[in-house]
């Protein structure tokens, strides 16, 4: 029994002679001193890029000249947004603002520098997108206290909106309304906005005035409180509305309650 015949991979045909195999990646030759002596571009990963070094006597990868695409990417990055400050600022002028916000004008940055040595302060970058970029004189130390408080009470000051919920049924005991209202008195109490459904079963969803009165019924004895933001209106076998505390009301009530709470204290 004769053998299988073996098969041979065809080769590939490889470059012309005295060209490597192997290319690496090149980008394209800074010098224009060396372009000129070879002859030719050092082109990125081309034929004529390559013979243009090997016939200058420069082996191929080794161009001093040459970098590579790692070098490159390397030279990117992460773009920073720290405030550049005195040496740091490397742009040769600057406009100049003074410390008490007078303008100075275009100077040198050797200029501003020895100002801002002069003064005792340092030279911030402010408007870092202006051409030329601004630069002020100020205590840095002093500036980033005070943008760091700023910061501190903007976030102190805001209000964060929370949507409470109560859900209510149409036939609704006494008692339990009483339970319902307490709660969306805490919620608007607390300078919540409270959203409050009434769930419609079976037949009742041919009552829907029987919803309304209710809610009608709950936004006056909150008056006090809240209003209606968003009316009462059907959403399928609901029907929604929306109240809102009234401003600055949450914190009169809790004074007058702290208030009063020692006076009855002490009338006992």
């Amino acid at each position: 029994m004769e053998p299988a015949p073996t098969r041979t991979a065809a080769r590939r045909p490889g470059p012309g002679p005295g060209i490597p195999r192997r290319i690496p990646a090149l980008t394209s030759c800074v010098d224009e001193t060396h372009t000129a002596s070879t002859g030719r571009i050092c082109g990125p990963r081309t034929p004529e890029g390559v013979r243009g070094h090997v016939a200058s006597g420069v082996p191929l990868g080794g161009c001093p000249h040459a970098r590579s695409r790692r070098e490159d990417d390397d030279r990117g990055g992460h773009i920073t947004v720290e405030t550049r400050i005195n040496e740091r600022i490397r742009v040769p002028e600057v406009r100049l603002v003074g410390p008490n916000g007078e303008q100075v004008g275009i100077v040198r940055i050797e200029d501003a520098l020895r100002l801002a040595q002069e003064a005792d302060l340092d030279l911030v970058e402010v408007a870092a997108q202006a051409r030329p970029p601004v630069c002020k004189l100020m205590d840095f130390g002093k500036f980033k206290y005070e943008t760091a408080q700023k910061a501190r009470e903007s976030r102190r000051n805001q209000q964060m909106t929370v949507i409470k919920e109560q859900k209510l049924r149409p036939k609704i005991d006494a008692h339990d309304y009483e339970t319902k209202k307490r709660h969306v008195v805490r919620f608007l109490d607390a300078g919540h906005k409270v959203k409050v459904t009434i769930m419609f079963r079976g037949r009742e969803q041919s009552r829907p005035e029987l919803g309304f009165r209710l809610l009608q019924r709950l936004s006056d004895d909150v008056a006090e409180l809240g209003f209606v933001e968003t009316s009462a209106k059907q959403d399928g076998r609901n029907m929604t509305m929306v109240l809102a505390p009234h401003r600055n009301k949450p914190r009169g009530i809790r004074a007058d309650r702290s208030t009063t709470e020692p006076a009855e204290q002490s009338a006992e």
